[in-house]
């Protein structure tokens, strides 16, 4: 049976845990069999509960400092994130996560400076809206950089680049990470941190994995200890193949993202093969991801999941 709920007073599901599990065994040396993992693994269930599916809302960071678009010091930051957090609250939305989209041209290995940034930024996004799990993404291929920031602010999740096989990006060559990423993870004792990890990622050229297929991927991810597996479009705004997530959703025992191209009118297409959405663009002012938030987009959408 359906749920609707009033676009005016909306409320967040209650995020009680049930984690399922699997006794079957992984095949020695190879990827997990369909029947060797959990389909949501115990992180995921600890964030999201029993809500039946999940939509992540971005804020996408003003530039931070020492970027080329960068003005005005963090006070402006910090008041854009913190009342695009208030509105995503008001209009019933499962989760947010913080990305410095504004810090371009991306670099691979960013400074200090913005580690401590997006720390501070999530802080304050955490401090204002505590029952929503909040993650954090700090382009580009900063996972482990997103993975501190995410402890020290309290955030519950990070979205991960390259967890599994290299591809070029904007930036260049991105070599995968998971080894030293989840090394990292248990050396600061973040292992409450979920990680998110995007495969065949958008804005990046495949040709040197073109012999490995998406579902050969998501295993691969799987096997590396992925907490859930990010589709995308080939770049931000641009929806997912609903094959190529059709065959993860099949195959796939960890939890699956779809991490763009959503839309109140193409939801319904995703619905069913996805356990999640992260949601930008669409939710803002002509489905542009540097326009304002615009309310209404976001009440529509949501008005498809209850």
């Amino acid at each position: 049976m359906s749920r609707r709920r009033s676009p005016s007073a909306c409320k967040r599901r209650s995020s009680t845990s049930s984690a399922t599990s699997s006794k079957a065994k992984s095949p020695p040396g190879g990827p997990p069999s369909r029947n060797s993992l959990p389909v949501r693994t115990p992180l995921f269930t600890r964030l999201f509960g029993d809500q039946p599916k999940t939509v992540i809302g971005m804020i996408h960071v003003r530039a931070l400092p020492g970027t080329p678009q960068h003005a005005g010091g963090m006070e402006p930051i910090l008041g854009q994130a913190l009342a695009e957090a208030e509105t995503y609250r008001a209009c019933g939305i499962h989760a947010l996560m913080v990305e410095n989209m504004h810090d371009i041209p991306y670099v691979q290995h960013p400074g200090p400076e913005i580690t401590a940034a997006m720390a501070v930024v999530a802080r304050e996004v955490k401090r204002a809206v505590p029952a929503l799990p909040l993650g954090i993404q700090i382009l580009a291929g900063a996972n482990q950089e997103a993975l501190s920031a995410a402890l020290a602010a309290g955030a519950d999740f990070i979205r991960a680049e390259a967890f599994v096989f290299g591809h070029v990006a904007d930036e260049g060559y991105m070599d995968s990470c998971a080894g030293a990423l989840l090394r990292h993870r248990k050396a600061i004792g973040a292992e409450h941190i979920a990680v998110f990890t995007d495969i065949k990622k958008k804005h990046s050229a495949h040709a040197i994995t073109a012999d490995v297929d998406i579902v050969q991927t998501a295993h691969a991810a799987e096997y590396f200890l992925s907490d859930g597996l990010i589709l995308t479009g080939a770049a931000t705004g641009e929806a997912a193949s609903v094959e190529e997530l059709r065959a993860v959703h099949a195959a796939a025992k960890r939890p699956v993202l779809v991490g763009s191209g959503i839309t109140a009118e193409n939801l319904k297409t995703y619905l069913p093969l996805a356990d999640a959405f992260i949601v930008g663009s669409h939710f803002k002012k002509d489905g542009y991801w540097e326009n304002p938030l615009d309310s209404a987009r976001i009440r529509r959408l949501l008005d498809q999941i209850y």
